[in-house]
């Protein structure tokens, strides 16, 4: 990121969880528990005002919005069943840098490790942790089912990066190329964003087909009471993130007919 702002590299793809520690925790709204219901309220916002709001709150940072790209929705995995929200308590859980999946784990009782993605294996495999949250296709191909007994679709979060690029770079170009380079963008955003969901429901499958790792889906009723315990973190985190920008999601949310 400190590079992209010096200009050492023009473009990149982070995690929006890496927007925080710039200065900019509204982005951290992305790693809010069942902020998200599915897919098209996700993407009703990424293509939308919010996404868009978001973007132009980078420009005082020296940094231009070009994309939103899927990993995809989250599942969570330890080393014993998780049915109900009792089950995660007491776990040691790893999560990435961020105060919103700290306050998510802690709310289920867990205890959330801050641990580097490469480490996870290990930690997994040793019992430094006893589980994580993670997408499918992370799950996949990082071979966590070899080292994690259950994994739970409970699909509670979303992981996802943002295409940036160097403002001073994207402004110097001409008008006509960076009117085509914005297109081509869109185009590799909606490709990206399909392909993400086939390598889910791929990756899935895979895992099962392993059958190495116990796959659960929760009942309904179970994801009831995962998102009732889950749900409080929007509040709790309104002094961070903004109150503006959830209820901002909240609107489209409505719009879209969903509730929470």
């Amino acid at each position: 990121m400190e590079a992209l702002q010096l200009g050492a590299v023009q473009i990149l793809a982070p995690s929006t969880s890496k927007f925080g520690p710039l200065g900019l925790p509204q982005f951290e709204l992305f790693d809010l528990p069942y902020i998200f219901p599915n897919r098209d309220l996700l993407h009703r916002v990424t293509t939308g005002e919010v996404g868009k709001k978001l973007f132009d709150s980078l420009e005082t940072k020296g940094i231009v919005g070009l994309g939103y790209w899927d990993n995809g929705f989250k599942v969570m995995s330890a080393s014993k069943p998780l049915h109900l929200p009792a089950d995660y308590r007491g776990l040691k859980m790893r999560i990435k840098s961020s105060k919103v999946l700290d306050a998510q784990m802690r709310a289920l009782g867990c205890q959330p490790q801050v641990m580097a993605f490469s480490e996870v294996y290990q930690a997994m495999q040793t019992g430094v942790v006893d589980g994580s949250e993670n997408t499918l296709p992370n799950f996949w191909t990082q071979k966590f089912y070899e080292v994690q007994k259950h994994v739970a679709l409970t699909y509670h979060g979303y992981d996802g990066y943002a295409v940036i690029v160097n403002k001073k770079f994207w402004d110097g170009l001409p008008d006509g190329l960076r009117a085509t380079l914005a297109k081509a963008m869109q185009e590799a955003t909606d490709y990206e964003n399909e392909l993400s969901l086939k390598e889910n429901n791929e990756d899935v499958a895979k895992i099962k087909r392993a059958a190495r790792a116990q796959v659960y889906e929760p009942s309904t009723e179970e994801q009831t009471a995962l998102r009732k315990t889950l749900l409080p973190v929007h509040k709790q985190m309104e002094s961070r993130i903004g109150k503006n920008w959830i209820d901002a999601v909240y609107k489209e949310a409505a719009a879209a007919g969903v509730t929470y």
